[in-house]
């Protein structure tokens, strides 16, 4: 492979100039004639949304043709749960995207959507009610023949969804979506939307499971990670030697899917702790970006930081923000939750302009065509505040960072003395916080009976 096509995106956009689509050609069967057929393959990716792949396929000696699209999108390192407080009309215009592993669920009238059952899809909430609705209604007239007692059950269900897209009463929208691959559009956008609740969960076994994960790849993943410390051992780089050394992986671009090289290092925060730095530059699309992840695991207890920005300089301090980290700003009435951004070591002002281009370029809600005039203005003028805070125009607005896992910094200026413009403060984590950092479901004894 010459070094031209290594540093092709694998998922590339659609284009009419484009004379090489790299589509693929494989001869399959034909379930209809039981001849061989041809297949073809071609990766692209919608904008705004996700990568997918287009399969085509036709048998030249009976005529049987087929198409079908699949998703080709990364399974998330977390799964996600999305509850929607359905209140209003308003509310069933919501803008929905649920993958293929999401279930659907509306708790008061004991209504399922199990995962797969459906493809993944764009649409509101309004619209899965009617899908629903209308799948129900498919195959009544043959079920009163047959079985009029169940064509009854179901008659008066479907009167239940009805009236549920009515909104005569509230009732509540839940998306459990294990891939965390699903999104709700928040209304209030980009401020915090109360109707709106976002979790994101560790997965358990059955869970990896339905999205393809299996503890036997995990366990080759492992081995492989313990082959590589081997071979470091071997190169004579110790732990002690690590601060020294910058280690290369290669991995694929999380934005084209190409396949490029990230660079690792131990590094010491001071007055901190140790973090391990991960940057990746893609040479395919020149897309940029970098990790973090704690050296030390999860502490005892959780950290919220509040700084108030009084002057220029305080844009210049170093932040850890990990990817268990929330982060608020009150004057904006803003708040992202954690997972958003990932693990960052960067400034405090590369923090905000990061967390801009995530909301103006990553969200599939808030960008393109689909979003509504209104929110384009609303997104226009909270843009206008947050340029202000970053560029140094506007002072006295606090930033807070909420890390139940405590693995987050904020440089303190006046170290080792107190900074009279930062609060620290460390708190127990509750029963929830616990369940999304996965400690719940550890078990701490006799854990290796199960193996």
């Amino acid at each position: 492979m010459s070094d031209e096509e290594h540093k092709k995106s694998v998922f590339r956009e659609l284009q009419a100039d484009d004379d090489d689509p790299e589509i693929t050609e494989i001869s399959s069967l034909c379930f209809n004639c039981g001849k061989d057929g041809m297949t073809k393959l071609l990766l692209t990716k919608i904008p705004f949304y996700k990568e997918i792949i287009l399969m085509s396929f036709e048998c030249e000696h009976c005529g049987c043709k087929n198409n079908e699209v699949q998703s080709g999108e990364k399974i998330q390192e977390k799964g996600v749960l999305i509850r929607v407080t359905v209140t209003s009309p308003i509310d069933l215009n919501r803008q929905v995207i649920k993958s293929d592993y999401a279930t659907v669920k509306i708790p008061e009238i004991e209504f399922e959507v199990p995962p797969q059952s459906k493809r993944g899809e764009i649409t509101n909430i309004e619209g899965i009610l009617s899908r629903c609705i209308a799948g129900l209604e498919q195959d009544q007239p043959v079920r009163k023949t047959l079985d009029p007692e169940s064509a009854e059950k179901i008659e008066a269900f479907i009167q239940v969804l009805i009236d549920t897209k009515k909104c005569e009463k509230p009732f509540t929208f839940i998306i459990d979506d294990p891939s965390g691959n699903s999104f709700v559009e928040n209304l209030n956008a980009p401020h915090v939307d109360p109707a709106l609740t976002i979790t994101h969960f560790e997965r358990n076994k059955e869970q990896n499971h339905l999205v393809g994960i299996y503890e036997e790849e995990l366990k080759e993943i492992k081995e492989e990670e313990e082959e590589e410390t081997e071979a470091v051992t071997e190169e004579n780089v110790t732990p002690d030697t690590l601060a020294d050394e910058v280690l290369h992986f290669g991995t694929n671009c999380p934005s084209c899917n190409a396949p490029c090289e990230t660079n690792m290092k131990l590094t010491s925060i001071p007055f901190f702790k140790e973090v391990i730095i991960m940057a990746t530059n893609c040479e395919a699309c020149g897309h940029r970006t970098n990790e973090v992840k704690s050296g030390s695991g999860i502490n005892e207890k959780g950290v919220k930081i509040t700084l108030r920005v009084t002057d220029p300089i305080d844009l210049s301090r170093d932040v850890l923000k990990s990817e268990t980290c929330a982060m608020s700003i009150p004057e904006l009435d803003f708040e992202v939750g954690a997972g958003t951004l990932g693990g960052k070591f960067t400034t405090l002002e590369g923090l905000l302009v990061a967390m801009k281009d995530q909301l103006t370029g990553h969200n599939p809600l808030v960008s393109g065509d689909s979003a509504t005039l209104i929110l384009k203005e609303r997104m226009q003028e909270f843009n206008e505040k947050l340029d202000n805070i970053i560029t140094g125009k506007t002072f006295g607005c606090r930033i807070i960072l909420d890390d139940p896992a405590g693995n987050s910094y904020l440089q303190n200026v006046y170290a080792p003395e107190a900074d009279p413009e930062m609060e620290i403060v460390y708190y127990e984590r509750t029963f929830e916080h616990n369940e999304e950092l996965g400690l719940n479901d550890m078990k701490l004894e006799d854990y290796e009976e199960n193996e």
